[in-house]
């Protein structure tokens, strides 16, 4: 079963906190009951704030004001997917409106594109085991243990899904198993006979994909006219013969990489905790 729109996203509150990241720009204050457009915030003067960084990048959009730039919003626009999973967004002066509501901080901060930014988030999953091959079964609820494979981002050391941004023409499903090999598996470094054995696992590994979540991501990097969404895809290694006996090697932008325990009280990057809840509460009932 697809699990559509589970996260509490109304009163997003990582795309509300303080120092905007990679920055010293604080946001202004947003309370709980003035997050939705719909309630008037006469004092309301976000800072507007785009990096520096991202400018003349091919991944990046050109400012608004750029008379050369003129987006097809909510719609496919070239190879760009300016549609969100949210459903319409409003364009207000030109510019697109989070479909959340406020975050304290107008212009793209370090996002690529105004409007939505696709990503894709692979879920993959096994069954805890002891030495002896038989699943670890958790004492306070007497339920087997699930792990899945997370990275440590190296720009704020959270733990997080190896997911990434979804290329202009690529297909999202694609994107979760590029970002799985490059994050995961560090497929960088990779030697040909290692990629070779990786194609004969994967290939079939990651077809049999369940698409668990599509939409708004609570992210800190969100502003009120850039943010992120993603779709999540869980692959599941039902008997750890395949990539649970693997050696992952953390890549790219990840300074880390382990098989996580889906406990209560664990803590991940943006709305990633929501994501695996729901992954392990649908792989528990199954």
């Amino acid at each position: 079963m697809k699990l559509i729109k589970f996260i509490m996203i109304l009163q997003h509150m990582k795309a509300r906190c303080g120092i905007y990241p990679r920055s010293t720009i604080q946001r202004f204050s947003v309370p709980d009951d003035k997050v939705s457009w719909n309630v008037e915030y006469k004092e309301y003067n976000p800072p507007n704030y785009t990096s520096a960084s991202i400018y003349g990048k091919p991944w990046a959009d050109p400012d608004i004001a750029d008379s050369n730039f003129k987006p097809n919003w909510n719609s496919l626009d070239g190879n760009v997917n300016r549609k969100s999973h949210m459903g319409l967004y409003q364009i207000t002066n030109g510019y697109p409106i989070n479909p959340v509501g406020r975050t304290g901080i107008c212009g793209r901060g370090v996002l690529g594109r105004w409007g939505p930014n696709h990503a894709a988030d692979p879920v993959v999953t096994r069954w805890k085991r002891l030495n002896n091959g038989e699943m670890e079964i958790d004492k306070l609820n007497n339920k087997p243990i699930l792990q899945f494979i997370a990275i440590k981002r190296g720009d704020t050391g959270e733990w997080a899904l190896p997911g990434g941004m979804v290329d202009p023409g690529e297909k999202v499903a694609a994107t979760a198993v590029r970002e799985f090999q490059e994050e995961a598996m560090n497929s960088f470094v990779a030697t040909e006979e290692q990629k070779a054995e990786w194609s004969q696992i994967f290939d079939k590994f990651f077809s049999g994909g369940v698409e668990v979540y599509s939409g708004y991501v609570d992210d800190p990097r969100n502003t009120d006219n850039s943010w992120m969404e993603t779709v999540a895809y869980n692959f599941h290694d039902h008997d750890g013969s395949t990539v649970g006996k693997l050696k992952l090697n953390a890549g790219d932008d990840a300074v880390g990489v382990r098989w996580v325990d889906i406990t209560p009280d664990i803590k991940l990057y943006a709305s990633h905790k929501d994501i695996v809840e729901e992954v392990s509460k649908r792989l528990t009932l199954e």
